[in-house]
């Protein structure tokens, strides 16, 4: 079931620089963090999600990241992984927040582990959903997704409807969840977006730094993923010491959409316990 968030507003970054975030719920502060596809916000990787979080009792804010959904998106800057950072750091300490949850997919599920090294005493438990930053840049280059997803936004007449339905359609095990309406809601979005987002994107390799993630950590992995690969679950839950990995058959990048209830239920059930 999808509800509408109740509240919202912008956190400034940097002079210039800006995010949007949304919120339903009270409770627990619980933010939520998106992936890189052309078109992304926090709403819509979540709007099936956040609701549900709030109604088990968290503060679910979701945040779109610099470049993406109503956030700035300036085009003379790289975005970089501590860029990225930076922006759940001002929303932590903009909203004075104290340890916040982080729900994490893909790009953001990097950006999470990230500010758990950087602002361990803000990080209580993190949530991943297929979390990139787990490789080398060439291993994710060979992802057909990946590929797919840098000439949405990056080929020749930037982004069009079609473009953007042959990258979703890889993000799912079943492409009838893409819908013209999340392809509508993606290309208004990937209109706004300058190449920067993707052409400057440097997600580094955290492999060697998981051992130094103190939080409790669940991940979630789609057997069928496209843009993450489904390889680097296994390093994942060796490296961080206290962690535990769910696959799912039948399901690609999107586990929180293919597999709401279970995604819903069991990451909850994670964060509700002490």
């Amino acid at each position: 079931m999808t509800y509408a968030p109740l509240a919202g507003g912008y956190v400034d970054v940097e002079p210039g620089i800006r995010v949007r975030y949304i919120e339903i719920g009270e409770g627990q502060p619980t933010i939520f963090l998106h992936g890189s596809a052309p078109g992304a916000s926090a709403w819509s990787n979540f709007k099936g999600n956040m609701g549900e979080f709030a109604k088990a009792g968290f503060r679910a804010i979701g945040l779109d990241l610099i470049g993406y959904g109503e956030s700035s998106k300036p085009k003379d800057r790289k975005y970089t992984l501590d860029f990225h950072v930076s922006a759940v750091r001002a929303l932590v300490k903009g909203l004075n927040l104290g340890p916040v949850n982080l729900v994490a997919n893909s790009l953001g599920g990097a950006v999470a582990m990230r500010f758990a090294l950087t602002d361990p005493q803000l990080v209580r438990k993190l949530v991943l959903l297929a979390p990139g930053g787990l490789g080398t840049k060439a291993r994710y280059l060979r992802m057909s997704g990946i590929r797919s997803m840098m000439w949405a936004l990056l080929g020749p007449g930037g982004p069009t409807a079609e473009k953007l339905r042959s990258t979703f359609r890889l993000q799912v095990f079943d492409p009838g969840l893409i819908t013209d309406d999340l392809i509508a809601e993606r290309l208004s979005v990937a209109r706004t977006q300058p190449r920067e987002v993707l052409s400057t994107l440097k997600i580094d390799n955290l492999l060697p730094h998981l051992k130094d993630i103190k939080c409790p950590t669940m991940a979630f992995w789609g057997v069928n993923d496209n843009f993450c690969p489904v390889e680097t679950a296994a390093p994942l839950a060796r490296g961080i010491p206290d962690c535990r990995v769910l696959l799912l058959s039948q399901c690609g990048h999107w586990a929180q959409v293919e597999h709401e209830a279970t995604f819903n239920r069991e990451a909850i059930r994670f964060l509700c316990v002490d």
